[in-house]
């Protein structure tokens, strides 16, 4: 009975750092500002940074690229390869939507590290980006195959039409909550680490850090955008221009 009352008071003073910070009225409702905001921000300000400071480095741009440079152009190439071994000949038009997702997701994913909660441990980030992915499937889809985007979901057979409605309207949540729920898992192991054994949490966490965070959030990073380029391609004839 006394451990479990332990437990029951140690599992109280658990810390998710879900937050609320300060709220506002518009048009009747009360909205709030919460942790997720601010990771956002604060997410975005590193892109920025990162952003200006590689147009600076290109913009003086050797011949024999050193230091920061030798950054920027590893990560570009990195990219470029990755979506062209993904889309072929269509990589040109979707490498910078490619690319943008990839460093916001993972930038997002490892912020953990800077003692943020994770933006994409909040469903209302990664479901955004599954539609926003959804959308851009479907513009192609309707693009290169006209009228054969609403003609091909009574194909092979016409009563699979149900199947196939439900099979494309499921994208964006299949690829949302893959997301969001891996790194959720990763917040929520982190902190009932550092809630339940804060006097023994010295040093070896960091270690979990880097699976939670690095390994984990590269990989989830890798998979979202990996699946869009293979969900838009499928849509997309082999040779278009």
């Amino acid at each position: 009975m006394e451990n479990a009352n332990l437990l029951a008071a140690s599992g109280s003073d658990v810390d998710f750092m879900i937050h609320g910070l300060f709220s506002y009225e518009l048009f009747g409702q009360t909205f709030w500002i919460t942790t997720t905001h601010v990771a956002i921000f604060i997410v975005m300000l590193i892109i920025l940074g990162f952003a200006l400071a590689a147009r600076i480095a290109i913009s003086h741009a050797s011949e024999y690229p050193t230091g920061f440079q030798n950054v920027v152009e590893l990560l570009v190439e990195t990219i470029d390869g990755m979506v062209e071994k993904s889309m072929g000949v269509n990589a040109k038009k979707f490498r910078n939507y490619i690319g943008t997702i990839f460093i916001f997701i993972f930038i997002s994913n490892i912020s953990g590290l800077f003692g943020l909660r994770p933006p994409t441990a909040d469903y209302g980030v990664t479901l955004p980006l599954g539609l926003i992915t959804f959308g851009l499937i479907q513009y192609n889809n309707i693009k290169y195959n006209k009228f054969g985007a609403f003609t091909g979901l009574f194909k092979p057979l016409p009563f699979l039409f149900p199947i196939n409605l439900i099979g494309e309207i499921a994208v964006p949540f299949s690829l949302s909550l893959r997301l969001f729920g891996n790194v959720l898992s990763g917040t929520v192991m982190m902190s009932l680490i550092y809630s339940l054994l804060s006097k023994f949490a010295i040093g070896w966490p960091g270690f979990l850090h880097i699976y939670f965070d690095v390994f984990s959030g590269a990989i989830q990073t890798y998979v979202f955008c990996m699946l869009t380029m293979v969900f838009v391609s499928d849509k997309m004839p082999a040779s278009s221009e």
